[in-house]
Parts: C-alpha cells; sequence; structure tokens
C-alpha cells in the first residue's frame, strides 16, 4: 500500500512538471514549525516536491537579478502550488488528509522565516543537503530549483535522509555581494541577506525581495 501511493503521487507530480520528489517523516521537525495544531495534528509526512530553473535565465544574472529571473521564479512558485494543490486533491479522494504549504509565502522576511523549512523537508525527503548558501543542494541541479510541500497522513516509505555537503566547493562564498554566506552554513548571516534583497527591491530591479546570485553559482 504505501510503495503504490508512493508511486502514484510521485507519478502525477512528475507529469504535471515535478522534476523532484521524496517524502520525509516529519515527527521531529514539527516544533519549528510555524503553523496551528490543527494543521500539523496527525500528519507524520511531508512530501517535497521541488522544480527546476531554467540554466539560461539564471545565468544572466550577473550582479543582481533581472526582470526576467522574477518573472520566472514567480511562475514556477505558482507551479509549485499548483502541484500541491493537485496532489492534495488526489490525497483527499483517498480519503487522507492533506495540507499544501506555499512555496513562497514567509511570515517573517527579515529573517527568512516561512510556514516552515521547504529546505529541511527536502533534505530528510532525500533531496540534497543544506549549503553554505543556506539554500538546499542537489547533486543533480545544485541549488537551481524551488520547493514546496505537502503534509499529510496518507501512508508513505520515507526516503533517506541527503547526508551529502559541499565538499570544497565555495563558489557561492566568492560570488555574494555582501559576505553573507561563511564557511559553516550555521554561520549564514540573514540580516546581511536581507538587506541586499530589500536593496535591490527598493533600486526597482524587482519587485520582490530575490536576488539569484548564489543561486546561479550553485551547480553541479
Amino acid at each position: 500500500m504505501k510503495d503504490k501511493n508512493y508511486s502514484s503521487l510521485k507519478d502525477k507530480s512528475e507529469k504535471i512538471g515535478a522534476s523532484l520528489f521524496g517524502v520525509a517523516d516529519i515527527t521531529h521537525l514539527k516544533k519549528d514549525f510555524h503553523l496551528s495544531g490543527v494543521l500539523m495534528e496527525d500528519l507524520p509526512y511531508g512530501i517535497s516536491i521541488g522544480v527546476r530553473l531554467s540554466d539560461r535565465i539564471l545565468e544572466e544574472i550577473e550582479d543582481r537579478p533581472t526582470k526576467l529571473y522574477y518573472h520566472h521564479y514567480r511562475q514556477v512558485n505558482m507551479l509549485l502550488d499548483h502541484i500541491a494543490l493537485r496532489l492534495t486533491v488526489h490525497i483527499q479522494k483517498e480519503s487522507y488528509d492533506a495540507v499544501p504549504i506555499p512555496a513562497s509565502q514567509l511570515i517573517d522576511w527579515e529573517k527568512q522565516i516561512g510556514h516552515l523549512s521547504h529546505k529541511k523537508i527536502g533534505q530528510f525527503a532525500g533531496l540534497g543537503w543544506i549549503g553554505r548558501n543556506n539554500l538546499l543542494v542537489n547533486p543533480q541541479y545544485g541549488a537551481r530549483m524551488r520547493l514546496v510541500t505537502v503534509l499529510t497522513d496518507m501512508p508513505l516509505p520515507t526516503d533517506k535522509p541527503c547526508e551529502d555537503d559541499c565538499g570544497d566547493c565555495r563558489e557561492c562564498i566568492a560570488v555574494c555581494p555582501v559576505n553573507a554566506i561563511k564557511e559553516r552554513q550555521e554561520d549564514f548571516d540573514h540580516i546581511k541577506c536581507y538587506e541586499l534583497l530589500r536593496e535591490f527591491k527598493k533600486k526597482g530591479y524587482v519587485g520582490q525581495y530575490i536576488c539569484g546570485i548564489c543561486v546561479k553559482a550553485c551547480k553541479p
């Protein structure tokens, strides 16, 4: 039953645009979620879905986000939310519960905190590791992807958490304009990163707090 459910959900997500799919046991992660109890109760699984970004669009980025990247970023988030919604509808038809968590809805911009950490769930779902750039890094796509999460009680096998790391790669450190990226991931400077994003928006480069410089640098 579990394997059949997993295969069905993975197949459905890939058919509508997903590049990556994995399932994590989230029971030990819920303490860090910013969700009401009713949204988390008796939902032990987190489905992590990733969509690859366009390499060509990222390659255009130099020292600031571009208008095209801004549009692409928003469209990929919309696709992720669509995939999460479609899976939720399917899961509920199978008489289970599911909660789609928005791909890009922050509750604290300065600290870059959302309802939960998509990248942390992605890590425990086997999609990658948390890199020096504070992003999920996938062995195949690097950080060139976006993520969404669906919480559910549908019986599913869980993937093995990814235990890899960036090794000797320090490309993101070299390109960060404000030196927010450090040798150790846990030393990432959220404030410096946020201030740069705010500056980009203030100057009118894009209409949202995004950058893309370290995303471009992080590729396999």
